[in-house]
């Protein structure tokens, strides 16, 4: 039973291929995938797809790229979007330090907006964290106990991932585990606990090896569920069983995973 947690179907690489790509996901087992936002109209196309394929729910949010695009029509229509059967959380939101695409003073304020109205919702958030872990984190903490969520594509430390995950948060693996430079997420993946960590492809992005290079889709999920259970000496089988559970209990209205 794949599931992936974190692929943008209405990315311009893949929206003319939907239909293809959704059928390949499930013909290999695919149960569930969760299509996040990342500006106003990718709100709208997310829960457009959401509506039009059984297996698709959508998240609706601004990314830190957009947060300086984040005026208050943004946020009224936000509002509504949430009140739909089919969106299940609040994101991709947070902050992105390397590329700086808004002010980071600016990503700040976006960001606390939007975990508010997570808070208010009572829905889980999809955090995007570059080079930004330690104001990600403070932010995160000023909602204890009141929003928890998905740590996106984890790309940080094991010390850092244990500040996370005391505060409630999952961590999400996507292409780069498989990748062979890297060396801090085999250890995140070996230690974090079973119960705290899911799986992703990030399509179009990330691509994992090996077809590393091409665009990204969600049928190869299955690689870097794959490359988590190696590091964890576990059947890939048990893995995804316990991935289906954490998404129930972090999105128990994904009906398709009981």
């Amino acid at each position: 039973m794949w599931i992936d947690t974190h692929a943008h179907l209405d990315d311009e690489r893949l929206i003319g291929q939907v239909e293809e790509i959704i059928s390949e996901f499930i013909e290999a087992g695919g149960k569930g995938i969760i299509n996040p936002s990342y500006d106003k109209d990718s709100m709208e196309a997310s829960v457009d797809l959401a509506k039009r394929f059984d297996l698709v729910y959508a998240t609706v949010g601004m990314h830190p790229h957009d947060a300086k695009d984040a005026d208050e029509s943004f946020f009224d229509r936000m509002k509504e979007l949430l009140e739909e059967e089919k969106v299940i959380g609040v994101g991709e939101i947070g902050l992105d330090y390397h590329y700086d695409h808004s002010p980071r003073d600016v990503q700040q304020e976006i960001f606390e907006r939007q975990m508010d109205l997570a808070a208010q919702k009572s829905l889980p958030v999809a955090i995007h964290s570059r080079e930004a872990h330690q104001d990600t984190y403070d932010i995160l903490k000023k909602y204890e106990g009141r929003v928890i969520g998905i740590m996106h594509s984890y790309s940080g430390s094991w010390e850092m991932a244990k500040n996370y995950l005391d505060l409630g948060y999952y961590l999400s693996f996507s292409g780069p585990i498989t990748f062979k430079n890297s060396r801090k997420l085999p250890e995140v993946a070996k230690n974090a606990p079973l119960d705290r960590i899911l799986v992703e492809t990030d399509s179009p992005y990330l691509t994992p090896v090996p077809f590393r290079g091409k665009t990204n889709r969600p049928l190869y999920v299955q690689y870097v569920a794959q490359k988590v259970a190696e590091v964890r000496d576990m059947p890939v089988s048990s893995l995804m069983e316990a991935v289906r559970e954490n998404v129930k209990v972090l999105f128990p209205t994904m009906t398709l995973l009981d």
